[in-house]
């Protein structure tokens, strides 16, 4: 499956080198990520999980570049825990609390447009999961109210295939809501990190209906 990522591009100075952040033109709709103790929960309908699929499959083939996915909107709920996303092969070597910095001196930014092709990830690059020197798996922090996934570029495909999985198989799964606050079926997928860190549950959610809010 092919998408068309409509991008912006900005880039700041850090040190003696210039990094460039990449974000969606428009930040994804109907999508969240939540800090919530025990888990990392996404949530997210399909244009989003699609969207989310294509950004993660473009950091897997950007390891110059940070991907930054806004998902807190202009005034998150107080005390909601509610986090955006930066998405940062390992090679960078940034260090997550340099970031509140770093985007505050970001560029304007320009626009691009980017077609990425979606794909499930081989056999063999699951399996990967398992070796005990966890050289894919994710490692994870929070600072400024953002989560950081630093890996390699098979893991950030591995995150993509998640977010794929969720927009292909949630619509069909998940029952329409006669009653949109009760009885929902629940279809999820899970980004695997580091095992001493909080994998993320992302599960489907509909779009909130015209006249009513998004179900729990």
């Amino acid at each position: 499956m092919d998408v068309k990522l409509r991008l912006t591009v900005h880039e700041a100075r850090h040190g003696a080198g210039t990094f460039s952040v990449v974000r969606p033109a428009r930040p994804p709709q109907h999508a969240a990520l939540f800090d919530d103790s025990w888990w990392l929960n996404a949530y997210a309908d399909r244009d989003a999980a699609l969207l989310l699929a294509g950004l993660w499959t473009l950091a897997a083939g950007s390891p110059r570049s940070l991907v930054h996915v806004p998902l807190r909107g202009p005034a998150p709920p107080a005390g909601s825990g509610r986090l955006d996303l930066v998405l940062l092969h390992h090679s960078l070597q940034l260090a997550p609390s340099r970031w509140k910095e770093l985007r505050g001196r970001l560029s304007p930014g320009r626009p691009r447009t980017v077609d990425v092709s979606l794909a499930e990830p081989a056999g063999e690059e699951y399996a990967s999961l398992h070796h005990t020197e966890r050289r894919d798996r994710f490692h994870q922090s929070i600072h400024a109210e953002t989560l950081f996934m630093t890996g390699s570029a098979k893991a950030f495909r591995l995150g993509a295939a998640a977010f794929l999985d969720v927009a292909r198989e949630g619509p069909a799964y998940v029952d329409p809501y006669p009653d949109r606050a009760y009885g929902h079926r629940h279809y999820c997928a899970t980004v695997s990190c580091d095992p001493r860190r909080r994998d993320i549950h992302v599960a489907y959610r509909e779009p909130p209906a015209p006249d009513g809010p998004p179900p729990p």
